[in-house]
């Protein structure tokens, strides 16, 4: 179960109406548009918040996403691709996120670097669907992912901050 401030911070995202996906031409446009007031919103209250971690943009159909996340350790930055399509059955199957330089450093992630979401975020996709999109992909999907596995990334020297090297005996 999220905790508190998860719950708030995502109560705030504003629910998708539109039950459409990229097939529906006819109603693909609306949804998309309710996707990107929905994205504006949630890095609108994370900014407020202090707690700005990601840039997304798409391709200008919307169904290919890309930009870069972040995640702070120990006063470090630590920077990413992301990417993901959107699937032809969306919005009932979420996409899948993909984190490219990660793939093959933990077990939470499936080939080509996309990363496991099926045990808590599916269930609770399929739960909401059409409601939810993709800013809450973003806050219950690849949020708590990285807050997991990037510190145990690091501590296994499986990430290395930019600016730091690596040590030479390694």
């Amino acid at each position: 179960m999220a905790d508190e401030a998860t719950r708030r911070a995502v109560s705030q995202i504003p629910l998708l109406k539109t039950h459409a996906g990229p097939r529906e031409r006819a109603l693909w446009p609306q949804r998309l548009k309710e996707e990107y007031q929905a994205l504006i919103r949630f890095v609108e209250q994370n900014k407020a918040a202090d707690n700005d971690w990601f840039r997304l943009e798409s391709n200008p159909d919307g169904t290919r996403w890309t930009g870069t996340c972040w995640f702070v350790h120990e006063l470090l930055r630590y920077e990413f691709r992301v990417e993901f399509d959107i699937p032809v059955t969306y919005p009932e199957t979420a996409p899948e996120v993909a984190v490219p330089e990660l793939d093959g450093k933990t077990a939470k992630m499936f080939r080509g670097g996309k990363i496991c979401l099926t045990e808590h975020f599916a269930p609770l996709w399929a739960r909401n669907v059409p409601r939810f999109g993709l800013a809450h992909l973003m806050a219950l999907g690849l949020a708590p992912w990285l807050a997991v596995e990037i510190p145990d990334l690091i501590s296994k020297g499986h990430v290395v901050h930019k600016e730091k090297p690596r040590d030479v005996a390694e």
